[in-house]
């Protein structure tokens, strides 16, 4: 018990900062489609249209290409709720970076709107709580403050069993001390939200590891994708996007394109479009197929599953920030992150006013409560 205490303690402190920045910073990304539409940074299609033909993709392309000459096509992508389609252009097409986004009606193909790429609010509470500004170093930190967090959780889960015992479950003992009730509080509300927390922390942790699960699946299976082209040149003229996207919904007719990745960027090869899809009910939504398509002719070359580590990541984002339910769901999350904030100040504050329990007074309080109820 006194291992699990220290590292209760101690796992608890170091973290703790970096978990209020995610809490505060996440609060608001609970509700970042809500936040950008009201901020102006996005809009919503138009639910009624009075003549709807069937959209000519490379049309979009065409048109988000012709706004940003000097740039290169990346990724054409479906909105999961809303029926629009996002160009997203950079300075080459294997630029980490996005230089310009642009939203096209997926029913008549009208342009709706220009999201700030890299900027706005709702980009700047991103930021922080996927990076702290600092880039692959800052995600792969709070990865590891992430795997620190949940052993603080793990831990406490397993010294709250002893110390409460003899305690009904949330009782708060005012009529003593102002420690115990401050650590009445903070084991109440820490227990209460423990599986929520489990969940996001391990999603979270998931979250940060995006970009070197791309490198690995960029070296060994997009890489035996990718051998029988070795060393022939790049093509330098390209199938329409809407040839290729015919030919991946005739090889998965039950599926629809989720995402379209543009030969040379991260995700697709100098030869191939990568075209993921994705099932059309709840529970396959989220799962992914990617497909090869020769970039030249259209013609579908490899189809593999996702790897286990890739479907995780998919299924792990929408999970980390409750989009799965929609607005009933968000509105737990947040109040949940909410909850998740005042355990932090608890325990914090126990800490801070020399309130938390040394390992010998906690053992001690344990006895006294067993003898005494």
């Amino acid at each position: 018990m006194k291992n699990w205490y220290f590292v209760h303690k101690w796992t608890s402190l170091i973290s703790t900062v970096f978990l209020f920045i995610l809490c505060l910073t996440g609060l608001p990304l609970i509700f970042r489609d809500e936040l950008a539409a009201w901020l102006g940074e996005a809009v919503v299609p138009p639910e009624q249209i009075m003549d709807a033909t069937r959209v000519t993709l490379q049309t979009l392309v065409d048109d988000a290409h012709a706004r940003r000459p000097d740039d290169a096509v990346q990724f054409l992508t479906l909105d999961d709720e809303h029926p629009a389609w996002f160009v997203s252009l950079a300075a080459t097409p294997a630029s980490v970076d996005t230089t310009g986004i642009y939203m096209y009606d997926a029913r008549t193909g009208a342009f709706l709107h220009a999201p700030p790429a890299n900027e706005g609010l709702t980009n700047l509470f991103f930021k922080l709580h996927v990076e702290l500004f600092a880039g692959l170093a800052g995600t792969l930190l709070l990865g590891t403050m992430g795997v620190v967090f949940l052993a603080s959780v793990l831990s406490g889960i397993i010294i709250y069993g002893p110390f409460m015992r003899k305690l009904p479950f949330g009782g708060i003992r005012q009529e003593r001390r102002s420690r115990l009730v401050w650590l009445d509080l903070h084991n109440l509300f820490g227990i209460a939200t423990v599986l929520w927390v489990l969940v996001v922390g391990a999603t979270g942790v998931i979250n940060t590891l995006e970009r070197p699960l791309l490198a690995y699946w960029q070296q060994t299976e997009l890489a035996g994708m990718l051998a029988p082209w070795t060393g022939k040149p790049a093509p330098t003229s390209f199938a329409s996007v809407d040839s290729v996207v015919d030919t991946a919904q005739a090889a998965e007719p039950n599926m629809v394109v989720r995402f379209v990745g543009f030969p040379g960027t991260v995700i697709a090869t100098p030869y191939h479009y990568m075209v993921f899809m994705r099932g059309q009910t709840p529970l396959t939504s989220r799962i992914l197929t990617p497909l090869l398509i020769d970039a030249r002719i259209a013609k579908l070359t490899d189809q593999r599953s996702l790897p286990w580590y890739l479907t995780a990541l998919v299924v792990s984002q929408p999970l980390h920030f409750g989009d799965y339910g929609g607005m009933p769901l968000k509105i737990i999350w947040a109040i949940l992150d909410g909850i998740t904030i005042v355990v932090l100040i608890t325990g914090l504050s126990l800490w801070w006013k020399k309130w938390y329990l040394s390992i010998d007074v906690f053992l001690a309080e344990a006895e006294s409560i067993s003898t005494t109820t």
